[in-house]
């Protein structure tokens, strides 16, 4: 089968000239794809002399946007995605995909240890939403925000409007394979120091984490976030209730808005799991009326 190896990249010269003649030398007859989310050094001249197709962004769009950038040209039948800043290693894109062909998995993900970590704070970080997002998909997720994977092209492209343009790629990308019933594996991978300066930033970044928490939830299981909530909320008034009962013998107005509120929650939730499900279904149809024209 066609391999496709696609790289985003902006402003990371440094990773490029490290990982690309690798990955030439090991896989000749892979197609090699780079986009060029608006960088400002010398990527382009870099690239150049390696790559089979280089898709340039007239400025920066966003990780995610670079991805399905990349995605749309490619014309193999097997997609790697992998990092430039030099923290994925070429040698581990095999292991991949005979991960991929030898257990007949729909997409392979490299899973980082904590070893492999940026910092520690970071690393703790996607412990915890690797554990949320597994309780939202009743699966076990080993490296939610890991960048390098394999996946066969056609699936992959079924979900490309729902990809955000900026972080979180991965995450979305995982959690749709996991909520359609496609076969996901994880393979460990070892992720060295990045090469050049990071895009994350800490503090901006870690707010928007928090927010792809919510709309993990919201977007994939809504009624695992609604329903705790409007039990929390019945418990609460349940409990007000008790309270009021034994000291004043009365049902107060508290406790009912408590009840009430409860019900428009689950309500609220069942909707939701509702219109996440036509959104899928309408994703998918999309994607076949794609593919027969």
């Amino acid at each position: 089968m066609k391999k496709s190896i696609i790289l985003p990249a902006k402003n990371e010269s440094l990773g490029l000239a490290k990982v690309l003649p690798e990955l030439r030398q090991r896989f000749p007859d892979a197609e090699l794809i780079v986009v060029d989310d608006g960088s400002t050094d010398n990527t382009i001249e870099i690239v150049s002399q390696y790559v089979d197709r280089l898709v340039r962004h007239p400025y920066s769009k966003g990780n995610g946007a670079a991805i399905k950038s990349g995605a749309r040209v490619a014309t193999g039948d097997l997609l790697v995605f992998m990092d430039a800043d030099g923290q994925h290693q070429p040698a581990d894109v095999a292991r991949l995909l005979a991960e991929l062909a030898d257990k007949q998995l729909d997409m392979v993900v490299g899973a980082r240890g904590m070893a492999s970590q940026a910092s520690l704070h970071r690393g703790l970080a996607n412990v915890f939403y690797n554990r949320f997002a597994s309780w939202v998909a009743g699966h076990r997720i080993h490296d939610l925000t890991s960048g390098m994977r394999a996946v066969r092209a056609r699936l992959f492209c079924e979900f490309l409007p729902l990809l955000p343009n900026g972080f979180s790629y991965p995450t979305t990308i995982t959690m749709c394979f996991f909520r359609a019933g496609y076969s996901v594996g994880y393979l460990p991978i070892v992720a060295p120091p990045r090469l050049g300066k990071s895009h994350v930033k800490i503090w901006r970044d870690g707010l928007r984490f928090l927010l792809i928490i919510f709309k993990i939830g919201t977007l994939f299981s809504p009624l695992k976030l609604f329903a705790p909530i409007a039990l929390a909320f019945f418990l609460t008034g349940l409990g007000y209730y008790g309270y009021t009962y034994t000291t004043v013998g009365r049902f107060t107005n508290m406790s009912g808005l408590l009840f009430s509120n409860s019900v428009l929650i689950f309500l609220f939730g069942l909707v939701a799991e509702q219109i996440t499900s036509l959104m899928y279904l309408r994703s998918a149809e999309q994607h076949q009326e794609t593919k027969h024209e």
